[in-house]
């Protein structure tokens, strides 16, 4: 009985997870062509913005893309997909801590990363 109990907490974890880093990435990603959440652009770190061949704008955008497909990944293969939002969401917190602006997102960003690994980790389990 405790062994049940302990699987459908830990399914439950899991789903929660899956679930969050399904629409969290779709949503940020959608953001990037509406701005509506924020001003994407200002977390652009000045010294790759520098050396881009198009618009910080057009930079988020393509971004934007990247994040929707990491939540359909996460949606059809969470182990799969929880790996690339982690590596996607670490990089994201070294560009910005590399920048020394929005501290405070980076290691937000790297705490969403350690989550999105440990839900890939249960996914592994589950399967």
């Amino acid at each position: 009985m405790e062994n049940t109990f302990k699987s459908k907490a830990l399914k439950q974890a899991f789903n929660l997870l899956r679930y969050t880093f399904v629409v969290v990435p779709i949503v940020a990603g959608a953001d990037k062509f509406t701005n509506l959440l924020t001003d994407w652009q200002q977390y652009v770190n000045p010294s790759i913005g520098n050396v881009l061949p198009i618009s910080a704008s057009v930079f988020m955008m393509i971004l934007g893309v990247i994040e929707i497909l990491a939540g359909i990944i996460v949606l059809k293969k969470a182990e799969i997909g929880g790996y690339i939002v982690a590596g996607w969401l670490t990089v994201i917190a070294i560009t910005l801590l590399l920048s020394l602006n929005f501290i405070d997102v980076a290691v937000r960003d790297l705490v969403m990363a350690i989550a999105a690994l440990s839900m890939a980790k249960i996914a592994k389990i589950l399967s």
